[in-house]
């Protein structure tokens, strides 16, 4: 009698959940060879306005000469040109908005999701992941978020140019997190990002030193509590639009 191994839930000689095992190591073996397959980044070069993998700062103007920690971002493909939203519509390439660089922090990655298929993340957010839309390499990711914010209207306070690199380190689960925002973006640059010469220093902070010291010269301490209260304004709204009023700066 020829037995029926469909109904017996098996194909063959092995079980439906042992060709799904041989599925899931099959996928995880080919995301594996992908990762360690990562070609050699070129090196970073200031003076090409060449970052790999890179998340770039520069100050803005006006804005950043009162609060100095505000300023504009941008990412490097794996060439090194720096892409970034710096208008409606608009995606920016190898031509940084706002000015040179100044700061700077290049990104692992090995700490990337980089999936041939559903089977072959290496993330925890495999459905969400694919969903959002995962790209399989570095180059892929943020093409695919630059697709995305080319149909979006620039808006300083709630859709800016953090909000874009927030969307390619989301398509890329950047370690291991798909909760990039505005602020972690920010925080990532402040606290690890390098400055590109001394020079990136004094641009970055010098006009502020000069209104600040104009401002207390001519108004005195008011000026410097309107300035900071200024600051503490501007913070107050991103982590408010952030982490409590949920969809207030979804782009």
């Amino acid at each position: 009698m020829k037995k029926d191994y469909s109904r017996s839930g098996t194909i063959g000689r092995f079980t439906k959940m042992e060709l799904k095992a041989i599925k899931d190591i099959e996928g995880a073996s080919s995301t594996q060879r992908m990762q360690s397959d990562l070609w050699p980044l070129d090196e970073i070069v200031p003076k090409k306005a060449k970052f790999p993998c890179c998340l770039v700062w520069t100050p803005l103007p006006v804005v950043s000469w009162l609060a100095p920690f505000i300023g504009h971002v941008g990412i490097g493909r794996e060439d090194g040109a720096v892409i970034d939203f710096s208008g409606s519509n608009f995606i920016n390439v190898d031509n940084f908005s706002f000015g040179a660089v100044a700061r700077y922090f290049q990104l692992d990655r090995e700490q990337c999701c980089f999936p041939p298929n559903l089977a072959g993340h290496t993330c925890k957010f495999r459905y969400k992941h694919a969903e959002y839309g995962a790209g399989m390499t570095w180059d892929d990711a943020l093409r695919s978020s630059m697709n995305y914010f080319e149909n979006k209207s620039y808006n300083l306070f709630t859709c800016n140019c953090h909000s874009f690199v927030a969307s390619c380190l989301n398509r890329l689960c950047y370690g291991g997190s798909m909760d990039w925002n505005m602020i972690s973006v920010a925080a990532l640059i402040y606290f690890k990002g390098k400055w590109v010469d001394r020079m990136s220093i004094v641009r970055s902070f010098l006009p502020f030193v000069v209104v600040l010291s104009i401002g207390v010269v001519v108004a005195g301490w008011p000026f410097l509590i309107a300035l900071l209260s200024f600051s503490f304004l501007l913070i107050g709204w991103f982590v408010l639009g952030t982490y409590c009023i949920k969809g207030l700066f979804e782009c």
